[in-house]
């Protein structure tokens, strides 16, 4: 008796492997017009505005206020840093404007 699996028409997937020298050899063996090293030189990414926004925040070279941060670090020690709600809720439509696109 004989059986078969169907990839029902689905792209069958490269197996995991450990070393570099196995996945150039499957990815060449899979597709031998594809080299692993280089791309298409058709391959592009387009950030938008907001993903740029977010890259830059997220960056380590982001200035930090450290006098500010030391401020509150000793408001927090002697538990007079007070909490503004409105702030917050107005910062969090803000935000949320920003991510849905509606700001």
């Amino acid at each position: 008796m004989n059986t078969t699996i169907s990839s029902n028409g689905l792209p069958q997937l490269p197996l995991p492997t450990t070393t570099t020298e196995n996945s150039a050899a499957q990815s060449s063996t899979a597709n031998p017009s594809a080299s692993s090293s280089t791309t298409q030189a058709n391959d592009s990414v387009k950030l938008t505005d907001s993903a740029r926004a977010l890259q830059e925040a997220s960056s380590a070279n982001a200035p930090v206020d450290t006098q500010r941060v030391e401020q509150i670090r000793h408001q927090l020690a002697a538990g007079t840093y007070k909490v503004d709600p409105h702030a917050i809720a107005n910062s969090l439509v803000s935000l949320e404007g920003q991510i849905g696109g509606s700001k």
